[in-house]
């Protein structure tokens, strides 16, 4: 089995280098670099491994990167690492994919955010919250995204994360009908329904339609 060479791309070496030899995984906030190294070094040669952490607290997000030296280190360790890991093939760290992830989450963070007001004080949350309060709909913090397109992890995961509190991305893939299927969850109900407000109908990618809906969590929806 050999994996093709995009068009667009340039040198052998560049596809090596750039899509086929770097994985992208969900990981135990726990978790340091070298923890990281422990669990994937039976795959293969590892050139490096890293930790996606927040700016501000210098805390893990949960996710990370590991650099084989080879497409096929990556590959055994995509199909043979544990399913919990949910491991991906990264996106390429070329400029124009990071031209385009800036741009898309920029325009997004600003659409989500607005401005610096927590949620209660927005007046539009404020008004939505009461229209779900008429409507007694079942809120928890758990949340189902459904697409018509797959997901990726890795953009899935930064678009929920703008909305404060979330907790974890499951992306999950029907090999049937290609569809795209996640569940989302957020640490408090408060950041579950603004995301599902806000995200309901987002066109991601554009001209593909996200349905958001609340999936029940085992605890009291009446809280």
């Amino acid at each position: 089995v050999f994996i093709a060479q995009s068009r667009a791309s340039g040198s052998h070496r560049d596809v090596e280098d750039e899509e086929l030899t770097r994985i992208f995984v969900m990981i135990p906030k726990t978790y340091t670099e070298e923890d990281l190294r422990e669990k994937f070094k039976m795959y293969g040669d590892i050139e490096y491994c890293s930790i996606i952490k927040n700016k501000t607290t210098g805390e893990s997000k949960g996710l990370g990167y590991v650099r084989y030296l080879k497409p096929s280190q990556a590959a055994r360790a995509i199909e043979e690492c544990d399913r919990s890991y949910r491991a991906i093939l990264a996106e390429p760290k070329n400029k124009s994919s990071e031209s385009f992830e800036h741009d898309y989450y920029a325009n997004m963070r600003q659409e989500l955010r607005g401005n610096t007001l927590p949620f209660c004080m927005q007046p539009e949350f404020c008004s939505f919250e009461k229209a779900e309060t008429r409507i007694q709909e079942p809120v928890s913090k758990r949340l189902s995204v459904v697409s018509r397109l797959p997901f990726i992890q890795e953009q899935l995961f930064a678009l929920f994360d703008l909305v404060p509190g979330l907790e974890y991305c499951d992306v999950q893939r029907d090999p049937h009908t290609n569809s795209g299927y996640a569940v989302i969850q957020y640490s408090t109900a408060a950041s579950a329904i603004y995301a599902k407000y806000k995200l309901h109908g987002f066109e991601y990618p554009p001209g593909n339609r996200l349905t958001v809906i609340f999936l029940e969590d085992g605890n009291d929806s009446s809280e």
